[in-house]
């Protein structure tokens, strides 16, 4: 039996009657800028120090953690209602553990600061982000 793969590409959308014109500039503004930054991640990459002092580092540390539990508690508390709000808190608050995990694990200094860093990340912060991201995803899978 002889089969053959044809690989055809993915139609395009059909226009949308009464989509605005601001619309479409703002999804060509919003791929642009992710474009540029693409140049700007070039520049981080060659040109930031090795290492750097933060003056206002317990602050930005507790604003993130501070954040986060707000995420936590308003996912839980949107879902437990059935607040067809949940998802956004739940991928919110998943992007903010998975970047606490990052910057964790990417900004601590070796050693013990470093073996914590990676137990916050697998025991608790990335269980959280998938956590929140599979509740999300579920009540967004399930809407027409």
């Amino acid at each position: 039996m002889n089969q053959r793969l044809h690989i055809t590409s993915l139609p395009e959308p059909a226009a949308e009657p009464g989509r605005e014109r601001g619309v479409r500039r703002t999804e060509r503004l919003l791929v642009g800028c992710g474009l540029a930054l693409l140049g700007w991640l070039y520049v981080l990459a060659t040109h930031l120090p090795a290492t750097a002092t933060a003056a206002h580092w317990p602050i930005a540390w507790v604003g993130l953690d501070a954040l986060e539990a707000i995420g936590l508690i308003a996912t839980g508390l949107l879902a437990a209602r059935g607040d067809r709000r949940h998802p956004l808190a739940g991928a919110a608050t998943a992007t903010l553990l998975a970047v606490d995990a990052w910057f964790d694990t990417t900004t601590a200094a070796p050693g013990a600061d470093f073996a914590t860093a990676v137990v916050m990340a697998l025991g608790a912060e990335l269980p959280l982000a998938a956590l929140c991201g599979r509740l999300a995803l579920r009540a967004l899978s399930r809407r027409p």
